[in-house]
């Protein structure tokens, strides 16, 4: 009987998993409707004074995303102004829901990623995520790392879908 070899543990293929650059800290959605004249109207002396009166130190550390979910317009001062309150305490703030915060940090920590051990090598990009991790980090992460890779490929060495590959 010839011996079962596992090729895919001895092979130079670099696996890239973008659960492992997930920013520990709470998230956490900021809904400002109930601040509003009867969720509509946004008169700014009274939600000026929310803001004073509110306890920001519940955002210590946390990631925030700024919404509205009634059909307000909101100006975009108002939402600035709540990010100027929140800056002491939260890491990072964001209008939109929690997609559009958790692309918001794959953005930043993906423009930061040295991708230098990527150079000349195959990566694939694993798939599976139990973390959330939005599709737009995928695509950043493909987009940053075919600029220095051999190839790229998504999924499980076992079943992969390949990308990219230099051309020679």
């Amino acid at each position: 009987m010839s011996e079962i070899v596992n090729r895919v543990a001895q092979s130079k293929l670099i696996t890239f998993n973008l659960e492992d650059y997930y920013p520990k800290g709470e998230r956490v959605v900021l809904d400002i409707k109930d601040w509003l004249y009867e969720g509509f109207i946004l008169r700014e002396k009274e939600f000026r004074a929310h803001l004073e009166e509110y306890d920001w130190t519940a955002y210590q550390g946390a990631y925030v995303a700024l919404q509205c979910s009634s059909e307000a317009i909101v100006p975009g001062w108002a939402f600035m102004l709540i990010a100027s309150k929140l800056q002491p305490y939260a890491k990072k703030v964001v209008v939109g829901s929690l997609e559009n915060l958790e692309t918001a940090l794959y953005q930043t920590i993906l423009e930061q990623l040295d991708v230098t051990e990527f150079t000349d090598k195959p990566v694939i990009i694993k798939g599976c995520s139990n973390k959330p991790v939005p599709e737009n980090a995928y695509i950043g992460a493909v987009s940053k790392i075919q600029e220095v890779a051999k190839s790229v490929m998504y999924g499980e060495a076992c079943s992969s879908v390949p990308l990219f590959k230099k051309k020679q």
